[in-house]
């Protein structure tokens, strides 16, 4: 899977997310975090395309993978506390394990060609 269809993927997901915080009341500490990390794992994934040599893009590429993972632990807390239904929560816990998964699979590539 090319990096453009990455970024598309990882922009996909940053829209649901900021759709599904629309629709929350309260919590805005959470819905903040949560905002902030999903939408930073595609801006990291864009700047990665503009890197400045291969262990840049590689750094970009780990932030990305970095904030995925703490999208993933705000989408299990707000789920775990009731803020946001399981069914929405599963869709896009699946939507970002996609994206880290290719996202792992990048990064070992790009340091295989090092």
């Amino acid at each position: 899977m090319t990096e453009s269809k990455l970024a598309i993927l990882s922009m996909d997901f940053a829209v649901k997310v900021l759709k599904l915080c629309e629709n929350i009341k309260g919590h805005y500490s959470l819905i903040n975090q949560l905002e902030r990390s999903a939408t930073s794992i595609g801006a990291n994934i864009r700047e990665a395309n503009y890197a400045h040599g291969k262990a840049d893009f590689i750094a970009k590429l780990q932030i990305s993978l970095k904030e995925c993972y703490e999208t993933e632990y705000w989408l299990e807390l707000m789920q775990k506390a009731e803020i946001i239904t399981d069914t929405a929560t599963n869709s896009l816990l699946h939507d970002c394990g996609t994206i880290r998964r290719i996202l792992i699979a990048s990064i070992n590539t790009a340091k295989a060609r090092r």
